[in-house]
């Protein structure tokens, strides 16, 4: 992390006559108080604080046009923000800059019922989305948690809970407005469910992580409501029966809406947290959609195959309230988690592997954490073989931070010889950078690294995140 620290203090600052523009053209919602740089210079990643010189609110297509030509012009890092939920350092302004916080734009744009898609500005939240369109019968099904923007779920390429039946926002994209570095104005696709025209510009800048151009406007496809849906838990004497489980339902093609896996510890800080209940032993979560007949066909099956792996306790939430309590507690096991330690420095990190190989990572990770000295919880979208290691560190003990790193890539190298990857949802940022090579290769590097010098030449969009520098 003492690069970046470096960087910081080797940066210059802002043109006088830039300052005077953006005084001009945004008046107060061109915010340089310490309170405003400092929340946009924060994440929930590990690392410390790192500050733009500037924030700018935009409240349109235009705003950012204006934003970008002036960072173009005087060659300064502008940094897309949108909630600030981050895990891997995605929005620190390592070489200071602009950022640019799109909250303001929030508005849904159009709706079309019978096409089953949605269009809206990017600083909309998914909790507000599923909001505005709960009466039309459709619902947005990405879920990673957090309240997140959509703009920042596209730019990360999100995905969550419900991923194991409706993909990830890579799938459920259809179309982009993006703002490029040279201060242009492009649509990526039209609304139609698929295309065969031309470069698929859409997935370019899907998970993009705001390198390569800032969004603008996004349209999602939209799912109907489920007639029917039920959740049951299920507990497991260990982590390794539950994947067993998890990889034969898979297998099965038993169509699960989700199915989420908690282990002893994970469980007892959502207790903790969430006033539940729990036996605390790993456990899978699983949820059903779709027509009575069908859920109660899938929950039989699902059933029986706990059975056979070595479940017991296969208790079913009818109501919605303990349905929503339940996920709930799910959502917040990483806050959940942080309780164990109060007044500890949290590292995160996750990595998605074929569902083969995942009973034997997850008991390779298992083996590892109960080496270390300090708490962890581990939680999992295993329906795709996505996992996610929570490390609470004293922030007064550098010994700790080097062993969570160390676990970290220990972790990371053997998803990536499993033929997984560094990241299944939380994206490069900071914290993934020094592992691309391994997984991608040099050539496959410089492919990209061609990719973003010919969109951003003056390299002003989000620098040093990605990819390592060149």
């Amino acid at each position: 992390m003492g690069d970046h620290l470096i960087q910081q203090s080797l940066r210059k600052p802002l043109p006088l006559d830039m300052v005077q523009a953006l005084k001009d053209h945004f008046g107060s919602r061109f915010n340089t108080a310490d309170s405003a740089r400092e929340h946009h210079g924060r994440d929930e990643s590990p690392y410390p604080m790192m500050l733009p010189d500037a924030v700018v609110y935009a409240d349109s297509t235009d705003d950012v046009v204006f934003i970008v030509n002036q960072c173009r012009r005087h060659q300064v890092p502008l940094i897309p923000y949108g909630a600030g939920s981050s895990l891997e350092g995605h929005l620190l302004a390592i070489e200071g800059g602009i950022s640019l916080d799109l909250s303001n734009m929030n508005k849904l744009l159009a709706l079309h019922v019978e096409d089953l898609t949605v269009t809206v500005q990017p600083g909309m939240s998914r909790k507000q989305l599923n909001e505005q369109i709960r009466n039309s019968g459709l619902f947005f099904p990405i879920d990673p948690g957090a309240d997140a923007s959509i703009g920042g779920m596209a730019a990360t390429r999100a995905s969550g809970t419900n991923a194991v039946r409706y993909g990830t926002m890579r799938e459920n994209v259809l179309s982009l407005e993006v703002v490029t570095a040279q201060g242009k104005v492009i649509r990526t696709a039209r609304r139609a469910r698929k295309s065969s025209a031309g470069y698929d510009l859409t997935r370019l800048y899907v998970g993009s992580e705001g390198t390569l151009g800032i969004i603008t406007e996004v349209s999602l496809k939209l799912y109907p409501q489920p007639e029917a849906v039920s959740v049951a838990v299920c507990n497991f004497s260990t982590v390794h029966a539950a994947v067993d489980c998890v990889i034969q339902t898979i297998q099965m093609g038993v169509p699960v809406a989700r199915v989420e896996l908690m282990n002893a510890d994970a469980v007892r800080a959502s207790n903790l947290y969430s006033k539940l209940t729990l036996q605390e032993s790993p456990l899978l979560l699983f949820e059903f959609h779709g027509s009575p007949a069908s859920v109660k066909e899938q929950a039989q099956t699902v059933q029986e195959i706990a059975k056979d792996t070595g479940g017991t306790d296969f208790d079913w939430a009818e109501n919605p309230e303990d349905r929503t309590r339940l996920w709930t507690a799910r959502h917040n096991a990483y806050f959940a988690g942080i309780q164990l330690r109060p007044g500890c420095r949290v590292s995160t990190t996750d990595v998605c592997v074929p569902i083969s190989r995942l009973a034997h990572c997850i008991d390779q990770t298992t083996e590892w954490l109960e080496k270390v000295s300090f708490p962890t919880t581990i939680v999992g979208h295993v329906g795709d073989g996505n996992f996610h290691v929570l490390m609470l560190l004293d922030p007064n003990d550098p010994l700790e931070w080097e062993v969570s790193e160390r676990l970290n890539h220990d972790l990371v190298n053997m998803a990536i010889e499993a033929d997984g990857t560094c990241t299944g949802e939380h994206g490069i940022g900071l914290h993934k950078l020094q592992f691309m090579e391994a997984e991608h290769g040099r050539d496959t590097l410089d492919v990209m690294r061609s990719i973003k010098l010919a969109l951003d030449p003056l390299n002003i969009l989000n620098p040093g995140k990605v990819l390592p520098r060149f």
